[in-house]
């Protein structure tokens, strides 16, 4: 099963599984965005829009999403945001370079057939001196245990449970880490953020 048929399964339910257990987490990497001028933000992998209600509203947001049920449930969350919903792939941006002055990637790095992909494309759209907000689950490389042996299964129906944040990173290149703190589940999920270079 791809993920755009799983994820269109699992849409009615997704918000009951995530909206209290990630609420803090997004919450706290989202301040990263709180005062300054209107800025042009990217949301990766919008989903049911669990993001949208933390933003503040003076940014001009977009948020791309591989299904129609994940971005119709969206929409509503949208009220008093300038938002523009888009259906597509993380993987494959449809814009030009230095497009957006932020991009938000919230549980969507660990789920993408790619993640290396999905980074390099949110670093060619991002500005010099934009940021990148990160929130997802990462193994610690050497680790290994039951997420490894669980991969197999997981990563063809939700999610994939065997990325390394640092290898991804040093993969793409181009972009610095700025903060790296663990979020949820004794440090498995971590809100990351990383800017990319002026020269």
């Amino acid at each position: 099963m791809s993920l755009k048929h799983s994820y269109t399964l699992v849409a009615p339910f997704y918000d009951a599984f995530l909206t209290a257990a990630t609420r803090g987490a997004r919450k706290r990497s989202l301040a990263a965005l709180a005062g300054g001028p209107p800025r042009d933000v990217l949301l990766l992998g919008v989903g049911t829009g669990l993001d949208l209600p933390h933003l503040p509203a003076q940014h001009r947001y977009v948020g791309i999403d591989l299904t129609a049920a994940m971005l119709i449930r969206a929409r509503p969350r949208a009220a008093g945001l300038h938002f523009a919903p888009l259906r597509g792939d993380v993987q494959r941006l449809p814009f030009h370079d230095a497009s957006f002055d932020t991009v938000v990637l919230h549980l969507i790095l660990a789920v993408v057939p790619a993640p290396t992909l999905c980074l390099a494309e949110a670093v060619r759209v991002l500005k010099p001196g934009g940021q990148l907000l990160v929130f997802d689950k990462f193994l610690r490389r050497g680790e290994a245990g039951w997420k490894r042996a669980l991969n197999p299964l997981t990563r063809h129906v939700a999610t994939r449970l065997d990325v390394v944040f640092e290898d991804v990173l040093e993969a793409v290149g181009g972009i610095k880490v700025t903060a790296n703190e663990a979020a949820l589940a004794s440090g498995w999920f971590r809100l990351i953020r990383l800017e990319k270079p002026t020269f």
